[in-house]
């Protein structure tokens, strides 16, 4: 028996069986290109790690760069103890997931010997903007104190207000400035609105029109470091 090719039914069968055929295409197109998805994020990642340190490399030159230049991956505690073992490298902590999970509770922290034989501690830090998570990488120098280098991004903030976090003019400002004061004290790196004043080790501009972005930055940053205080104290009295 013959369909009526102008009936309802048919449109309805065709239509399923055509939906069945573009989901089975495209769930075998997504779980074939995962891999390479994977990669791509591991890489940008490596990137990342190193231009914090200024380090800039391509993304297919990035895995060669990390291997030359970061020279151990530790895991610290709460307390600021290097972690032995463990299920998880700390390359592979998903940061942002354990942010959102309610606080973090793995710190992975990078050790990058440049070819001037400078060591530089790499911390990764997670927040919250505007539109959805900010991230990024501070490298701390070895005086345990001065910022050497940090990167930021983004994932919806606004073109030219809040996803300026990105650019060199907004990442550069970081470089030279302290975690602690002459005295020990801890305090951060704060976004400051208005402008900081330029002799001030603690604040850099913020975005104009960023307001949301740029406080999330510091919330972010004073957050972060208050994390890793413990580690880069005793490193630092050591």
């Amino acid at each position: 028996m013959k369909m009526d090719v102008n009936s309802n039914n048919y449109t309805f069968i065709f239509s399923g069986i055509m939906v069945v055929i573009v989901a089975t295409v495209l769930a075998f197109a997504a779980e074939s290109l995962k891999p390479f998805q994977q990669s791509n994020v591991r890489k940008e990642k490596m990137q990342n790690i190193l231009s914090s340190c200024g380090i800039e490399v391509d993304r297919e030159g990035a895995e060669a760069a990390y291997i030359k230049y970061i020279t151990e991956e530790i895991m610290l505690d709460k307390d600021g103890n290097v972690i032995s073992g463990g299920e998880s490298k700390p390359f592979d902590i998903d940061v942002l997931y354990e942010y959102k999970s309610g606080g973090q509770r793995n710190f992975p922290l990078f050790i990058c010997k440049l070819d001037n034989g400078q060591i530089n501690y790499v911390i990764p830090m997670v927040g919250k903007g505007l539109w959805g998570p900010i991230w990024g990488y501070a490298a701390i120098g070895p005086d345990f104190n001065s910022i050497e280098g940090a990167t930021f991004d983004h994932k919806g903030e606004t073109p030219g207000l809040g996803a300026e976090i990105n650019r060199d003019d907004f990442e550069m400002q970081f470089r030279g400035k302290k975690i602690f004061d002459a005295d020990g004290e801890f305090i951060s790196v704060k976004v400051v609105k208005g402008g900081a004043d330029p002799s001030d080790l603690h604040g850099v501009d913020a975005i104009s029109g960023g307001t949301i972005t740029s406080n999330g930055v510091s919330e972010m940053l004073q957050r972060t470091f208050r994390a890793y205080e413990p580690f880069l104290r005793f490193k630092m009295n050591s």
